[in-house]
């Protein structure tokens, strides 16, 4: 090998890693905020790295991706979305909660932004309009008040004896449009509604305690970020109290719970997962309008509506997705 070659080689072989680096440094980093804890969230988690990848990003390969969890702790949200701006991430995705979007929004008017909301993102302040939201968020609405009225409909069906139906939220959740769509769909069967609300643990726990003195025959569950860290407690206690609940997603059906409506969880993590790669491939949230979740299933677990003692009726099991033996 002549001189020449060999400090050619050499060059080659220090040049490799330095561009190598380069590479790493110039990879998008994406910021990943999200309520509740990642032992909770982990299928979240996936849904949206495989979003990603549809639209050509890998963890690891050509995007990092810093994650900050609040342990369900929401005071900490503004503290993590502006740690995740003084980072300087190339765009915050909140896959699971407004409460998240709006700290993040809270927190910049650069960074592009790409929400999972399960409630109206016009009426909470995050976008002006659905088609062009402007500025710079965008995201995907996965829940509206005539899915949850559906869903009290789809729990009258099972019990078409009950008038009294609890709806469990958390009071740091917009209600007014759920509760607007749910009250006439419960008068138009001589029902009503019942109001709880819980934001801990042991408010869990005392809601649960009350159905019985306020005389609650049926239970569903607003979608909130909350209760789906506590899906086990929350499953615990409606078999020992032996209240039927309604779930707004089917994770917790799976492990006992009675019945669900809801979006897909995994395929709106997903959708959120290709939004910011859209984002992350130069285009503006400005312009990308807010994604409509389409999917849409119906579980039921025919276990627990045997352990509490209830018949369903062949027309609900003909129109569940999944029924859970």
């Amino acid at each position: 090998m002549t001189r020449r070659e060999f400090i050619t080689l050499l060059g080659g072989t220090v040049a490799w890693p330095l561009a190598a680096r380069a590479r790493e440094a110039a990879s998008p980093v994406v910021g990943f905020l999200h309520a509740g804890s990642p032992e909770g969230y982990a299928a979240t988690v996936a849904g949206f790295r495989k979003g990603l990848s549809e639209t050509g990003f890998v963890e690891g390969r050509n995007l990092s991706i810093e994650y900050r969890w609040a342990n369900n702790r929401f005071d900490r949200l503004p503290e993590l979305a502006a740690d995740l701006v003084r980072r300087q991430v190339t765009v915050i995705a909140t896959p699971s909660g407004t409460a998240t979007a709006l700290a993040a929004k809270a927190a910049t008017t650069t960074i592009p932004i790409v929400f999972g909301v399960g409630v109206d993102p016009i009426q909470t302040g995050l976008v002006t309009r659905f088609n062009r939201p402007g500025g710079n968020i965008t995201g995907v609405n996965y829940l509206s008040g005539d899915v949850a009225s559906k869903r009290l409909r789809l729990l009258h069906e099972l019990l078409p004896r009950a008038t009294r139906f609890g709806v469990l939220v958390n009071p740091t959740s917009p209600l007014a449009s759920f509760l607007e769509d749910m009250r006439p769909a419960a008068a138009a069967f001589g029902g009503e509604i019942d109001l709880l609300t819980a934001s801990t643990n042991s408010e869990i726990d005392a809601a649960f305690a009350s159905l019985a003195e306020r005389r609650i025959d049926a239970l569903l569950l607003m979608i909130n970020s909350l209760f789906t860290s506590r899906r086990v407690q929350i499953v615990t206690l409606a078999a020992r109290h032996g209240v039927p609940v309604l779930y707004s997603s089917r994770v917790p059906v799976e492990i006992g719970g009675l019945m669900s409506y809801g979006t897909n969880s995994f395929d709106q993590d997903r959708v959120t997962g290709i939004y910011v790669g859209r984002v992350l491939k130069g285009e503006k949230p400005a312009d990308m309008p807010v994604m409509q979740a389409t999917k849409f299933e119906f579980v039921i677990n025919l276990q627990t509506a045997k352990t509490l003692g209830i018949e369903v009726p062949p027309t609900l099991l003909a129109l569940a997705d999944e029924v859970i033996e």
